[in-house]
């Protein structure tokens, strides 16, 4: 009842009256457009229907006089008439056949002996220029008489009395033509009765037309007459149709005979017209009459149809009926009206009728409006206090009067939501503001102490058993945390240990007592105080900590339960902060550990993975740090140094599948162990051959001084030799030609096996000697060789292939490994084979490979092209993508001259001596120069002194020695420090 009267029912009706005009209006509206279109099609049905009975009926009547004409012609005399001055006594029979009947454009005669009589009436200017005839002149006449094989034509214009005016020689008409070959006479003759040819090219004067033709009784004769299609166009012309209607007469094959339009103006239809006698449908760039032509040719089309088709993207009212004249192929008569044309009126009226309805509501709107706004104003007004809501927007209060009571209530608890909402976003916004736990926590318990009103507040964060006081604010906003010592759970006070077992909001009151043992006296001089305490629980359900409000008043259990749900959130957001910090405490530790284990895996990487990223955030902050130059304007995020951090330090860690023997490999013939060993003990084989040869001879009466001076000097050879192979082991200078001769020479001298090298080995080294054959002991081997057993060969998981996702661009050896002792010894530079190379190389290769399959968050996605790319040059030739400057980000640029530098400098390398400051900076100019490190880089590396730095930090005082930097940097740099 009380609803009643708050809203009255008459403006539901209002409102429900102005919708039923408007859908009344509608339905009228739609109803009345309906019956008119139905209307319409019917008068367009009908008006088709006639229109296509009378153009049948005039077709015919055009035909008829035409049939007629020719039939009585065949009849006549002329038909038997010997001589053309016979027939030309019967001329005025064909002058009357031919004025009786308009559509024919001439009469003549093909007789069986090839003699042609042809008489065709002057009718128009053209007429008379297709025959150059005299102005005078009416008719024309042809003649063509045979005598054997001799033709002799002639062409006599008489006037209208049939006087001859003047006449032509036609000889070579007469050659060219016969009628006998002509298809209308031979149509007739082989039917035997009246028949109408397809329009063809007439021969007399390049016109198309069709033939009317049927043989005399003596079968001795034919008689044609040719009709002009132009007529019937004109004829189709003269009907009246709706404006841009379609009346045309089209043949079985679809091609137009006549049409209610002139002929098409396109540069192709008299092509058309010549050449195919019809112009073909398309000519006219009609697409309805197109389309109708095509279902002409359609197998099993109707001959009689009416339809509404869409043609050219507009709807057409279509109707097809067919002609069939007699002795010919029948015909169709094709007519198509717009639809929009026909149903103009009927639209017009539907606007009419819209329009009228538009007017009722129009003058009926201003009361409905009037009733609906007194309603609407107060649900408009809370809408809009909840549109702000709804866009974050909390600062304009919801005030709703209303006179419908539910309409006030939603108003005042919607004011109170906003107010709520608004406390929780702005602790919300706080809280995601800070990112680090330690500035968090001062946030968290200022925002709860507004929340509850508190005067002071500590917030303790559970650690073991004990309780710490992270933060404390006193009333000024001072944080004295320091100066409240920690306590137990089971030492705090009452009202906190209750809170933490229970894990429930409490309030209470603390005595001047609880206030000293709690050490709270910085926060709470006065005693007793209100308090609250409220827990931070993690959703592990277990105590994180506790928030202790101190208040002049006691607590509301409404503005308690608040605070509880308040905790609730920042306990989420610490138990977030305190996870997320410990994820990435535990990430970097663990890449620093694997960096550490890279570095203790090999003496040989000394501390180069703990090095390199402190010198890559020195050139990072000197770019940063940057006033001038190309970096001026760089800047780094938080998340693009952590990614620079995370990056530096796993660099190398692809190195954890390098073999350690190829990182250590300090001679050619090293692999587990140094197999000059083996050789060496060949060596000591074949001097002990020599011992026993000398001795046999001896024993068996050779001069003791001559075999002792043969074994001297093989003994000799054997020294030297083995000293050069040990020295050409150690690969400490570069292999030339001869060097490489000697070492063949050298292993052409075999040594005597005598024991099964197959015996004792392991399975794969057995699998390696099994593919040849075990030779017959005693064996000769070679003091050096390479044997098939020394080769490893790459298996597909060893190999990159040239599309693979990561871009490599690589030239693999064909072999893992080649551990044959020549191909070892014959090394040029160094002690690694192609094979042990390219092995150190694949170190940038497995980095790559592994950080990409890495789940880095967003913030690190930059760190596999950051740690792999530090072996790329500028130029392009650099591994293992071939990247080119522009191809590369400036922190993975910054990573290369780090990688570099810190490896010339290295002083915990056992392999190298390490280089002084000056010698290393002058390499990595020269570097620089062969565009292999980035040239804006290394300037600003020189420049920003971060080269120096580093040195003091990292080198030994002997490297650190003056450098001339200018002397070093490019030319822009130097004029940029001139100019500073």
């Amino acid at each position: 009842m009380q609803m009643r009267r708050r809203y009255p029912l008459h403006v539901h009706l209002w409102v429900l009256f102005g919708a039923l005009v408007l859908v009344l209006g509608a339905l009228i509206c739609g109803i009345h457009f309906l019956m008119s279109k139905a209307e319409r099609e019917r008068a367009a049905t009908e008006a088709t229907h006639r229109i296509s009975r009378e153009t049948l009926d005039e077709v015919q009547d055009l035909f008829a006089p035409a049939q007629m004409a020719v039939k009585l012609v065949s009849h006549s005399s002329l038909a038997d008439a010997a001589s053309n001055d016979e027939r030309l006594e019967r001329l005025a029979l064909v002058r009357d056949a031919l004025d009786t009947s308009p559509v024919l454009q001439s009469l003549y005669v093909g007789y069986d002996d090839g003699s042609f009589f042809y008489v065709r009436p002057l009718r128009e200017a053209a007429d008379r220029d297709v025959f150059k005839a005299p102005i005078q002149a009416a008719y024309v006449v042809r003649t063509v008489e045979r005598d054997g094989n001799a033709a002799r034509g002639k062409l006599t214009f008489l006037d209208a009395g049939l006087t001859v005016v003047k006449t032509v020689d036609a000889s070579d008409f007469a050659e060219r033509f016969d009628p006998r070959q002509r298809p209308w006479y031979v149509s007739a003759i082989s039917k035997g009765g009246l028949i109408r040819t397809e329009p063809y090219m007439f021969f007399s004067d390049r016109q198309a037309g069709a033939t009317l033709a049927v043989p005399t009784a003596s079968r001795r004769a034919v008689v044609g007459g040719d009709v002009r299609l132009d007529l019937l166009g004109r004829m189709l012309a003269r009907k009246e149709t709706v404006e841009r209607g379609l009346l045309a007469l089209l043949d079985a094959n679809g091609q137009v005979i006549a049409i209610d339009r002139p002929p098409p103006a396109s540069a192709s239809a008299p092509d058309t017209i010549l050449s195919g006698l019809l112009a073909a449908p398309a000519d006219y760039g009609l697409p309805v009459l197109t389309q109708l032509a095509a279902n002409l040719r359609t197998p099993g089309a109707s001959s009689t149809d009416h339809a509404l088709i869409s043609a050219g993207g507009e709807a057409w009212y279509t109707s097809t009926d067919q002609l069939t004249p007699t002795g010919g192929t029948p015909l169709f008569l094709i007519s198509a009206v717009p639809q929009d044309e026909l149903l103009k009126d009927a639209r017009r009226q539907a606007w009419l009728g819209i329009g009228a309805t538009g007017l009722v509501i129009l003058f009926s709107l201003p009361l409905i409006w009037w009733s609906a706004r007194r309603i609407a104003r107060p649900m408009e007004a809370l809408a809009d206090g909840m549109d702000a809501i709804r866009h974050f927007d909390f600062q304009q209060p919801i005030a709703v009067r209303s006179s419908i009571s539910e309409v006030s209530a939603l108003g005042e608890t919607s004011e109170h939501m906003r107010q709520t909402i608004q406390r929780f976003l702005t602790i919300v916004q706080a809280v995601s503001a800070e990112a680090r736990l330690e500035q968090l926590l001062p946030v968290l318990l200022r925002k709860v102490l507004n929340a509850a009103g508190g005067r002071a507040g500590v917030l303790y964060l559970a650690n073991d058993d004990a309780l710490n006081a992270r933060v404390a604010l006193d009333r000024a906003g001072n944080d004295v945390a320091s100066m409240i010592a920690p306590a137990g759970q089971d030492q705090a006070l009452p009202l906190i240990r209750f809170t933490a077992g229970a894990m429930t909001p409490r309030a209470g009151v603390l005595t001047l007592e609880d206030i000293r043992a709690a050490g709270l006296t910085p926060l709470a001089a006065d005693a007793p105080c209100h308090a609250a305490a409220v827990p931070l629980v993690t959703r592990a359900h277990e105590l994180q900590g506790v928030i202790l409000v101190l208040r002049d008043t006691p607590i509301e259990p409404a503005q308690l339960a608040f605070v509880g749900m308040l905790a609730n959130l920042c306990a989420g957001a610490l138990e977030v902060r305190e996870l997320s910090e410990a994820q990435r405490k535990l990430f970097d530790a663990f890449i620093q550990v694997m960096a550490g284990a890279i570095d203790a895996k090999s003496p040989h990487t000394g501390g180069h993975c703990g090095r390199v990223p402190e010198l890559a955030k020195m050139l990072a902050h000197a770019a940063c740090d940057a006033t001038d130059g190309p970096y001026k304007a760089f800047q780094m995020t938080e998340a693009q140094w952590h990614a620079l951090h995370v990056a530096a330090w796993l660099h190398d860690c692809g190195k954890v599948t390098t073999p350690e023997y190829v990182i250590d490999k300090a001679t050619k013939l090293e692999t587990l162990y140094d197999r000059i060993h083996e050789v060496r003990m060949r060596f000591e084989v074949l001097k002990r051959d020599a011992e026993i040869a000398c001795l046999r001879a001896i024993a068996v009466g050779e001069n003791p001084d001559i075999a002792q001076h043969r074994r001297d000097t093989e003994l000799a050879a054997l020294d030297d030799d083995f000293s050069f192979v040990a020295t050409c082991n150690q690969g400490g200078e570069f292999m030339d030609a001869p060097q490489k001769e000697r070492l063949l020479r050298i292993a052409t001298r075999t040594w005597t096996r005598t024991l099964d090298d197959r015996l004792g080995i392991s399975q794969e080294e057995l699998a390696r000697k099994a593919r040849h054959p075990a030779a017959l002991l005693p064996a000769e081997e070679p003091l050096l060789a390479d044997k098939p057993e020394h080769v490893i060969e790459r298996t597909a998981h060893d190999t990159i292939a040239p599309d693979n996702p990561w871009g490599f661009k690589l030239k693999t050896p064909a072999h893992l490994y080649d551990r044959g002792e020549l191909h070892n010894l014959m090394v040029s530079r160094g002690t690694l084979s192609e094979e042990e190379r390219f092995k150190i190389e694949d170190h940038i290769v497995q980095t790559q490979i592994m950080l990409s399959r890495m789940p880095f968050p967003k913030a690190l996605r930059d760190v596999p092209e950051i740690a792999g790319n530090h072996h790329e040059k500028m130029d392009g030739t650099g591994y293992p993508r071939r990247l080119r400057r522009e191809q590369m980000s400036p922190l993975a640029r910054m990573m290369a001259i780090a990688d570099v530098f810190e490896a010339l400098t290295a002083a915990d390398r056992p392999y190298k001596k390490a280089k002084t400051l000056s010698e290393s900076v002058r390499i990595m100019a020269m570097a620089r120069d062969q565009q292999h490190i980035d040239p804006e880089l290394f300037d600003l590396f020189l420049s920003s002194g971060v080269y120096l730095r580093y040195a003091e930090r990292f080198m030994q005082p002997e490297q650190i020695d003056v450098v001339n930097v200018a002397q070093y940097m490019s030319g822009a740099a130097v004029d940029r420090q001139s100019a500073a």
